[in-house]
């Protein structure tokens, strides 16, 4: 076998030329393909971190009543028992208590709806990490009676740090809510779409507003990951009845998980036409190979060199033609890709404000995942072992007689 790799290796630069270009492209396949789903995956990954680490969390117990109709009337009394439970479970990092309401934020005559989150602050701090998004003022601290609002709510307000907002919504079971806050911090939040709407509030300074005394509307349960999250949430939801129910990100979110799998699906057409071209290139590569050297192969079986030898040297030497490309191009890939991921590309013009639009940072995002590489190895390795059972079959199938001729 050592004999058969040598001879293999030796083989590959009999003819540099041919063996270089043919490494190149796939080095370039490799390039491409492992810059293109690297792109994807950071971009799942950033909106999937907007969604669980800068609202949803992992998972989160409502009424059972409250996602289909988001109203304060579909609260649950804030229950210290059923936060003990859900901490329990030994992959839950924490659990947060929210109240949630939607309401009018006025200032002057300029008014925008706004989304109002009446939190614990330094347990939401664990999971948002707001506090040190402040971008003036300062953070939220217990029992404070004013609020913290994104910046670009308040650039529309047309508020600064210290002035008055006036918040208008209906309260629990039908009240009326109206009230004047102090502005103690601006918050430059990850996204947008929050950032021109969101208002934080103390927890128990929004139970008192809204009229909905140890009111929830939801606890957040995070936990480290998808994983842990799958594995926890089938025991929650076996524990967790009526009239609780618990939900995971995904549930909540689905037009996020049908966007992902979409474009996912999108990605893997435009790889399978790369990995198409990269094929052809191979297999071009080694007919012309095959068809040059036929005198060659003829000369050696008819000295004795056994058919079935000769075919393994032949399949050795597209592995080996297979593998440079992907080492090069696996070797280039993981340096980029790496700076690109510390240094996401920002987006400019139309295409800028249609991510903002849709809620997300108008960046190009890179994910540094394994699967990012290891999955383009295996394809095009797999490609290069499809391709070898061709010179085996041709060398199968020589005449030497004709081969000798040729």
């Amino acid at each position: 076998m050592t004999t058969n790799i040598k001879l293999a290796w030796r083989n590959l630069w009999r003819n540099k030329r041919r063996t270089l270009i043919t490494v190149s492209s796939i080095f370039f396949g490799v390039l491409l393909s492992a810059y293109m789903t690297s792109m994807q995956e950071g971009s799942y990954s950033k909106m999937v971190e907007i969604v669980v680490k800068f609202y949803s969390g992992y998972m989160q117990v409502h009424h059972e009543d409250y996602w289909e109709n988001k109203s304060i009337n579909n609260s649950f009394d804030y229950d210290q028992a059923m936060i003990n439970k859900l901490k329990f479970h030994p992959e839950v990092n924490f659990v947060i208590p929210r109240l949630e309401s939607f309401g009018l934020a006025s200032a002057e005559e300029l008014t925008r709806g706004a989304a109002i989150f009446g939190i614990v602050p330094d347990v939401e701090d664990q999971l948002t990490g707001i506090a040190g998004k402040i971008s003036s003022g300062k953070y939220l601290q217990a029992n404070d009676d004013g609020v913290v609002i994104g910046d670009g709510l308040a650039r529309f307000l047309k508020l600064q740090v210290n002035d008055t907002l006036v918040i208008i919504t209906q309260g629990y079971h039908g009240i009326s809510a109206a009230g004047k806050f102090a502005v103690l911090g601006l918050i430059k939040h990850v996204s947008p779409e929050f950032n021109k709407s969101i208002i934080y509030m103390e927890l128990k300074t929004c139970q008192s507003f809204l009229g909905a005394d140890n009111k929830l509307t939801s606890l957040v349960v995070n936990v480290a990951g998808n994983d842990a999250m799958n594995r926890t949430m089938k025991n929650l939801k076996q524990e967790i009845k009526s009239p609780y129910s618990v939900m995971s990100w995904e549930e909540m979110q689905p037009e996020i998980v049908q966007q992902i799998e979409s474009d996912r699906a999108g990605g893997v057409i435009m790889k399978a036409i790369l990995y198409i071209v990269i094929a052809f290139g191979i297999l071009g590569t080694i007919m012309m190979m095959i068809a040059e050297r036929r005198r060659e192969f003829g000369v050696m079986i008819s000295i004795g060199m056994q058919k079935s030898k000769l075919a393994g040297v032949l399949f050795i030497e597209t592995l080996f033609i297979g593998l440079l490309g992907i080492i090069s191009g696996i070797a280039v890939s993981l340096p980029l890709i790496f700076i690109q991921a510390k240094n996401p590309v920002p987006l400019t013009g139309e295409t800028a404000k249609l991510m903002e639009d849709f809620g997300f940072e108008p960046y190009m995002f890179f994910s540094t995942a394994p699967e990012v590489f290891w999955q383009q190895a295996i394809s095009i390795f797999i490609i290069s072992a499809l391709i070898g059972i061709y010179p085996i079959v041709s060398t199968l199938k020589i005449k030497e007689i004709k081969a000798l001729r040729g």
